[in-house]
């Protein structure tokens, strides 16, 4: 299994996974809020926000469009700090570590 292919099951496990604790969102946020230079967004979206509205389409469209994949990232400690103590983290962050392992090179 390559790589874009690895990466599509993992982004599909992080929806489900958003989805069954109840973090994922109908109503899209504000134009502003998806606009933030700030990482993460975190002056303007909450971390599942940011993982749903941002991260999954952007890293969704890199393996449609066969685009290069990001290596060398890790966004499980962000995570796990700004959703400490939520319903749902060990299963989140489960699922965000796999995908830092599967850009780690």
């Amino acid at each position: 299994m390559d790589k874009y292919h690895q990466s599509q099951q993992l982004l599909t496990q992080l929806e489900n996974i958003l989805q069954h604790h109840h973090y994922w969102e109908t109503i899209t946020p504000e134009s502003q809020a998806l606009a933030s230079t700030e990482p993460f967004a975190i002056d303007t979206l909450d971390c599942h926000q940011w993982l749903q509205w941002i991260f999954i389409p952007k890293l969704h469209y890199l393996i449609v469009q066969r685009l290069p994949l990001p290596t060398q990232f890790a966004i499980s400690p962000y995570v796990e700090e700004a959703m400490k103590n939520q319903e749902g983290i060990i299963d989140i962050v489960a699922i965000v570590r796999e995908i830092d392992q599967l850009f780690k090179y």
